[in-house]
């Protein structure tokens, strides 16, 4: 069992006062809607029906937090590790422009007032990256060179094998140019390939010193 296994639902945030204290490390989790932020959630905590994807997509303005904890050896007690921490979802083109707004007034107050996030997982389609809405949000990410982020190519199944190679080879070419924080991997919700790489990317932010051993 990894701890990302011990997940369990904790708030919702519709507003910077609803925050939780800041005590902890965060993990966010950033993606346009539709490319499987909330699918790759669930993936990583083997938890079906943790994140729920909105049914108006774009619409739904809430930061979910999510606790990770373990059990202290030989003890009853369980230990505050992290929050996986679900942004909303920045929506298509077409959201109103008070969605965009809201997105950014919530978040970007997220982002700048929690000295414990240690990183952001950019959800991006595979088949597609760098879509407008994706260009807009590492354009929102772009001004905070100091928060870790961590490109990940979901729906990677739905590409040809030939043509994987050269999809990451585009996207790291990209990254490099962010610098040395931004890394990058293929990812597949559906097939649940790249879970453990992805795994050892956040357990390494968390947990650099190797505390947590798995």
């Amino acid at each position: 069992m990894t701890i990302f296994e011990s997940a369990r639902f904790f708030t919702s945030a519709a507003k910077l006062t609803d925050l939780p204290g800041a005590g902890i490390p965060e993990i966010a989790f950033a993606g346009r809607s539709n490319a499987g932020k909330s699918t790759t959630i669930n993936v990583l905590t083997r938890q079906g029906r943790l994140a729920f994807a909105s049914k108006t997509p774009g619409r739904t303005q809430l930061i979910n937090f999510f606790k990770l904890t373990r059990k202290l050896p030989e003890r009853s007690e369980r230990e505050d590790i992290a929050f996986l921490v679900d942004l909303p979802g920045y929506g298509y083109a077409k959201s109103a422009p008070d969605v965009r707004a809201s997105w950014s007034e919530l978040v970007g107050g997220y982002v700048a007032t929690r000295p414990n996030l240690t990183g952001v997982v950019i959800v991006m389609d595979a088949r597609r990256p760098f879509m407008p809405a994706d260009e807009w949000v590492l354009d929102f990410f772009r001004s905070q060179p100091h928060i870790r982020q961590h490109w990940l190519l979901n729906k990677a199944d739905q590409i040809k094998t030939a043509e994987k190679a050269a999809v990451l080879r585009l996207v790291k070419q990209r990254a490099a140019q962010m610098g040395p924080q931004v890394s990058v991997q293929l990812f597949s919700g559906l097939k649940k390939t790249g879970v453990e790489e992805l795994s050892d990317t956040l357990l390494g932010w968390i947990d650099p010193e190797g505390r947590f051993a798995q």
